[in-house]
Formats: structure tokens, C-alpha cells, sequence
């Protein structure tokens, strides 16, 4: 579900994204490559816990939930559930190549953010779905940032989150340089198992989770109603035993890769694989890169396939969990099959642009960006754009033509800066 960095890329991305900057009368971005409401300010640096002066015309913004108009007194508190593994990214970036053993070499950006599980729940939290995370955090400097800014940046729901007495935050350096990523990871196993912190998280609407960790509880939630979304990453053993989906019969979807669902399903393509994959789940997906998306859902009859038009893609990672709360929000808001892809996988591209996994998930405000920008291009001449344009039009009826209180791709670095978007 939640890739490390080093994870097969999951999502497909499509072109036409704004230039950098671009704001269309919307929120205001910092530059860099992350996200945040309290985003450092122009002016230096911010301590963790500081507050950020709003924008002046914040008090013309408004809430934006796309959720609304299905929404209902009865439904649970949250749209969708989260348990996993939180680590502290630090991201070095601007690197003519990886570095030989021994050696050292100076990167010419840096940049640090909540990665793991906060990957997929800041994508999530950033599309207006309210999102609640089952993780535990230490009780160190980076959990305290991570936990802020999570909580109060993101505002994703951690009440079923704890922080563990004398424990440290796990923790990732990559080292990004020519498309390729190194990485060296720490951490340890939680004082207590997620399943425990899971029984005390509010009812949700769905939930994402991993094939590859706990399963005890999916039963449980989904007789409870709520809609489960499996992933599964890449089997290192070579095995790929089937047996590993037998989870699946409590799961509403199944989003893997071409690789993952080629291998379990032993078919030459992922187009074979998404037709045996909809014999076990009601929705299954297959992404392809920059290939593009396969997916059919039994519950409505549809089939569909989503191309996608390469970007330059600077970090794909968290592209997979972009995607995935791309589909989640879809779901939940009832739209077409075809629809729900072309989101997805432009949520996807727009994150593969921008250095930081969690925080590079677009908000509304990235959308309605691309989506005017691309409009503008198209009625100018531009053939290109016009033909993006023709398979995202249902945009027009979803993205927000007010400015919104949402979040944008800012940085999120501890402490300091980020300068890992410059390079």
C-alpha cells in the first residue's frame, strides 16, 4: 500500500500541469516541494511549532468539501481509515550521481517531510476527505514535528494514534540523483501492535490497507459497512504466492501495479490481469506507469482503460498513494468508472513533479491550477492541451470556482527551508 521510496511507482501521470507557480487566484504556494496551511513563510526559516501569518485573503476563502452534497447526518465521522508505519524523510536532491562507498559528495538541496503511511494520508486529506491515521509516533523531536504536522497542518484525525515513551521516530535518507534513489532506513517494531490502537479509531467510510500487514481487523470493518481498499507491494522472495490475496474476500478494491497483479494472477498482461483480479473484488485496478490505468468494478457494470501522457517526473515517490486516495474520493462520490481513473492519475502526475512524497500530494488549489491552465492553453490553439483537456471536461463540474481553504504543495522541512525543489 504505502511504498517506501524504493517501491515499484504505481500511479500513471498525465500532462498539462501548470507551470510552477501558477496560483489562479488561488492559495497562495511557497516555494519548494511540499505542502501545508502553515507552511514556512518567505521570509526564513520556522521553528517546529511555530505559526504562520495567513494570507490576506484568507477570510475570503471558503471550505471545500467535494464530499457535500452526498453527505449525511447517519455517515461516521470519517471517509477513510489509515494504520501503518510513519517515518521521518529526509530527501537529498541536486546530485550529479549516487555516491561510491567512502565517499562523500555535497548535495545542492535538502529537503524533509513525514513519509510512510503519511504519504497516503496527506494525499487523501488533501482531496477534502476526512481522514484519520492508526500509527505510532516517538516521543523525539521529529515525532513531535511529524505529529504537528500531521494533525494541525493536514488535519488528519491521529485520536487512535499514540506516542511511545523513550521511543524514536523510524527513519529514511534518500538520496535522489538522475531519476535514481538510494535510501538507508532505521527504525523498531511499535511497543504495542497497530491492531490495539485500531479498535479505538472512529468509524470511517473505507479504509486503505496492505495486504502485506495486519488483516486481523479488515474483516470486522468491513461487516461494519465500510468500503476496503487493498495494496500489496513487491514480493522480494519471487514467490508471489495467490495465497497471499486470500484477504481480499473482505475487500471492496484492489489497486497493484502492472508487475504485482501480472505476477500473483501468472498473466502476460496487466489488461489479463485486471479481468482475473475482478474475480476476487468488486472494483480492481491494475496502474501501468506511464502506460496508463486498467480497471473494472463489478458493482456498476463498467470497464475502463485511462492513458496517460508522460510528465517529467522528478520523484515518484508516493505516486502509488496518490492515486489511491484519487480512487477513494472517486468512489465515495459516485462517479463514473473512467472518471475516477483520469483523477487518479492525474493527482498522481501532478505529485511525480514536485520533490517529498507526503507533502507533494496536490490540493484543490494544484487542480483548479492545472485545469485553468490547461483550459487556457487549449482555447489559445494549443492542440496538445486541447486534447488533455477533452478527457478531463468532467472537471468542470467538480473542481471549486470559489478560492478554498484547502492545501497546496508548500515545503515541510523541519526546521528549516526546504531548497530540494531547486535542484
Amino acid at each position: 500500500m504505502t511504498e517506501r521510496p524504493d517501491a515499484p511507482t504505481d500511479g500513471p501521470v498525465a500532462d498539462g500541469s501548470a507551470p510552477d507557480g501558477a496560483t489562479a487566484g488561488r492559495i497562495a504556494p511557497a516555494d519548494g516541494p511540499a505542502v501545508g496551511r502553515a507552511a514556512h513563510d518567505a521570509a526564513g526559516s520556522h521553528a517546529p511549532g511555530a505559526a504562520t501569518p495567513a494570507p490576506p485573503e484568507a477570510a475570503e476563502r471558503q471550505d471545500w468539501d467535494p464530499l457535500a452534497s452526498l453527505r449525511a447526518p447517519s455517515d461516521p465521522p470519517l471517509d477513510v481509515l489509515l494504520s501503518g508505519t510513519v517515518f521521518f524523510d529526509i530527501v537529498f536532491t541536486g546530485m550529479d550521481r549516487l555516491p561510491q562507498p567512502g565517499e562523500e559528495l555535497w548535495s545542492k538541496g535538502m529537503g524533509s517531510s513525514p513519509g510512510g503511511i503519511a504519504n497516503l494520508a496527506t494525499a487523501a486529506a488533501r482531496l477534502g476527505l476526512r481522514t484519520g491515521l492508526v500509527a505510532g509516533f516517538g516521543d523525539d523531536a521529529y515525532g513531535d514535528w511529524m505529529w504537528q504536522t500531521l494533525a494541525e497542518e493536514e488535519g488528519i484525525d491521529l485520536s487512535a494514534s499514540r506516542r511511545f515513551d523513550d521511543f524514536h521516530s523510524a527513519l529514511t535518507v534518500s538520496i535522489a540523483a538522475h531519476g535514481d534513489r538510494a535510501m538507508a532506513t532505521h527504525g523498531h517494531d511499535l511497543p504495542e501492535p497497530l491492531s490495539a490502537m485500531i479498535a479505538r479509531a472512529p468509524a470511517a467510510r473505507a479504509a486503505v490497507v496492505d495486504l502485506a500487514g495486519e488483516t486481523s481487523w479488515w474483516a470486522e470493518l468491513a461487516r461494519g459497512g465500510a468500503l476496503i481498499f487493498a495494496d500489496i507491494g513487491f514480493d522480494a522472495t519471487g514467490r508471489w504466492d495467490p495465497a497471499d490475496l486470500a484477504p481480499l474476500a473482505h475487500c471492496h478494491a484492489f489497486t497493484p501495479n502492472a508487475l504485482e497483479a501480472t505476477a500473483y494472477t501468472r498473466t502476460d498482461s496487466p489488461g489479463r490481469a485486471v479481468r482475473a483480479l475482478a474475480e476476487m473484488v468488486p472494483l480492481a485496478v491494475v496502474t501501468d506507469g506511464v502506460d496508463g490505468a486498467y480497471a473494472i468494478d463489478a458493482s456498476t457494470g463498467e470497464e475502463a482503460f485511462c492513458p496517460a501522457v508522460p510528465v517529467h517526473a522528478i520523484d515518484t515517490t508516493g505516486a502509488g498513494d496518490v492515486f489511491a486516495a484519487g480512487m477513494v474520493l472517486g468512489t465515495l462520490a459516485e462517479w463514473p468508472l473512467e472518471q475516477r481513473l483520469r483523477f487518479a492519475s492525474l493527482c498522481s502526475a501532478l505529485a511525480v513533479q514536485q520533490f517529498g512524497g507526503s507533502l507533494a500530494a496536490p490540493g484543490w488549489g494544484d487542480i483548479t491550477d492545472w485545469w485553468r491552465h490547461l483550459s487556457d492553453a487549449s482555447a489559445d490553439g494549443d492542440l496538445r492541451a486541447a486534447y488533455t483537456r477533452g478527457g478531463y471536461e468532467f472537471l468542470d463540474g467538480i473542481v471549486p470556482d470559489h478560492p478554498v481553504l484547502g492545501r497546496r504543495r508548500a515545503q515541510g522541512t523541519f526546521a528549516l527551508r526546504s531548497d530540494a525543489g531547486r535542484h
